[in-house]
């Protein structure tokens, strides 16, 4: 059974990025964060933002890289390399235009499905085997539209429902961390 060592949040440093669909990871790993009492360290040696503590017993490294998301897999890259993680330890939290607001989704593998961030770290690691939590934001419709959808801030209503979806993530992170993804899936996927 496979630990999570890793845990990653995609997102765009700045203010401006914020509150945008494209950083609900950053937001979603700040929460996983503050719950457990764990502060943010600027890393320059792994471009980015990491944290690291104790989640349930396990050692854990929560990072958000400050490379600006298309380059996100130069942080995941270095961060796993130094500290010998390979891609099964790792679980990259980002946004998901192919699902709903208030959908929230765990899986192993699989492709980019066009995402920027992704696309990076599958690059980086050599592998496209490492664990997501796709978090939903629905899709503007038109592909022309996707670039400036994803650095909007969600409306109101879809962003009660992308944080009641981050906030069934939460409740299911310990099962992930200890390798129990089954359980995990099942939890999340019934919700």
């Amino acid at each position: 059974m496979t630990t999570i060592r890793l845990i990653v949040g995609l997102g765009n440093p700045g203010r401006e990025y914020e509150a945008t669909r494209h950083n609900v990871g950053f937001r979603w790993v700040d929460e996983l964060a503050r719950l457990q009492n764990l502060n943010f360290k600027s890393e320059a040696k792994f471009h980015g933002l990491a944290a690291r503590g104790q989640l349930h017993g396990h050692e854990i490294l929560l990072l958000k890289p400050q490379t600006f998301m298309n380059v996100s897999g130069r942080a995941v890259g270095a961060l796993a390399q130094f500290y010998k993680i390979v891609p099964a330890e790792i679980l990259v939290v980002h946004d998901e235009l192919d699902l709903s607001p208030g959908v929230a989704r765990l899986k192993m593998g699989g492709g980019h499905g066009g995402h920027n961030g992704l696309k990076d770290i599958i690059a980086h690691l050599g592998s496209k085997d490492f664990w997501r939590l796709r978090l939903g934001i629905g899709h503007p419709g038109e592909r022309a539209e996707v670039s400036n959808y994803v650095l909007n801030d969600p409306r109101k209503e879809e962003r009660e429902l992308i944080d009641a979806a981050m906030q069934r993530a939460l409740d299911i992170a310990h099962l992930a961390i200890e390798g129990k993804t089954e359980a995990a899936m099942l939890k999340l996927h019934s919700a």
